[in-house]
């Protein structure tokens, strides 16, 4: 079975190379930066010159893209090479209506299609152990499952397509709340003398410890916010599930108040930064 790979970024890089090392029939690349191919390439896969060409060659087609309109623009290059002998599986964290639209037109040419979107970040990436959310027919996500497993440890079927995605923006909607309260309380803290690696262990005595704290207190220390995940990417979450909360009727105050902290930080220049960037927006 071979496999390819459209979109070799942060994440797509270090899940494409987990898939290189791990299964035992080729594996075509394409990404618009040249450079990045050429280092899949010196993995062991075979680099193409367009998302189509990959599409041509691969039995399973794997994209992870940043945006909805990045997506859409992938599957109309493939659509006219996807028959029933293809599935195809979209990692990229993007609106869930556009990916139900998406699913819908694939699966008119007779191939499978799963939305696959991940959870946790570059160093996970690297180390095979992503969690994984999966929305299409159990059928198709049964078959593509040891797949899914080449680049994450914890994979979950959510229900039909779009279901995975859904998922994902309520994770990510949630990390965004954790993040600002940690945001919050670590600068009131600090405004009294309490430095973050001391809140941060206090925190872990009681009932609010959390895994953003515990996984950013030392970057956040060393005001270091090299990008494993970027302020733009949880920009354009939070907006999603401000929409997606729209469009059901539920109410989101608190997610409001995240997507504002966003906003600001988007303003004021921090979008290729790491997410937890957003504490500068707090400290002001």
């Amino acid at each position: 079975m071979k496999i390819g790979f459209i979109g070799l970024g942060i994440m797509g890089e270090s899940m494409c190379e987990n898939i290189i090392k791990k299964h035992d029939d080729r594996v075509y690349v394409f990404d618009y930066v040249k450079e990045k191919i050429e280092k899949l390439e010196k993995a062991g896969a075979q680099g193409c010159s367009s998302s189509r060409e990959v599409a041509e060659n691969a039995d399973v087609i794997i994209s992870m893209v940043p945006r909805s309109e990045h997506s859409r623009s992938v599957y109309a290059e493939i659509l006219p090479v996807l028959d029933e002998t293809k599935t195809c599986i979209d990692m990229s964290t993007i609106d869930p209506a556009v990916s139900v639209e998406i699913s819908e037109a694939v699966r008119k040419t007779g191939a499978g299609f799963l939305d696959a979107p991940v959870v946790k970040s570059k160093p996970a990436a690297i180390a095979g152990k992503l969690g994984i959310y999966v929305g299409g027919d159990e059928k198709t996500y049964e078959a593509m499952r040891p797949i899914l497993l080449y680049m994450g440890e914890n994979v979950i079927r959510m229900g039909d397509n779009g279901k995975g995605l859904v998922m994902k923006i309520c994770h990510n909607a949630l990390v965004s709340q954790i993040q600002n309260g940690v945001n919050e309380t670590s600068t009131l803290a600090a405004a009294n003398g309490i430095d973050i690696l001391t809140f941060a262990e206090a925190i872990s005595y009681g009932g609010g410890q959390n895994f953003y704290l515990d996984s950013k207190k030392k970057a956040i220390a060393a005001e270091d916010y090299t990008t494993a995940f970027s302020v733009e990417n949880m920009h354009k979450d939070v907006h999603i599930c401000l929409d997606l909360a729209e469009q059901c009727g539920v109410r989101m105050p608190g997610e409001e108040n995240a997507a504002k902290v966003y906003d600001r930080a988007m303003e004021a220049g921090l979008g290729k930064e790491d997410f937890c960037a957003s504490v500068k927006v707090v400290r002001g």
